[in-house]
């Protein structure tokens, strides 16, 4: 599903009636989850996951 799918599947399961409060409806979830992220905090939404970031080791690719 891709950002519009899920903007229609809001306008349909929330009952709001137009496009565009679906749109900033969407767009405030992410954009909060993106600022929290940013501090270094984490990001727990029961029933559906936990976003956090972490700090990888750089490591070698290879280009075959």
């Amino acid at each position: 599903m891709k950002k519009d799918g899920l903007v229609e599947a809001v306008i349909k399961n929330a009952g709001i009636e137009t496009k565009k409060q679906a749109i900033a409806a969407v767009e405030a979830v992410f954009d909060t989850i993106v600022k929290t992220l940013g501090r270094g905090e984490e990001v727990a939404i029961t029933g559906f996951g936990v976003f956090r970031v972490v700090k990888r080791a750089a490591r070698m690719g290879v280009n075959p």
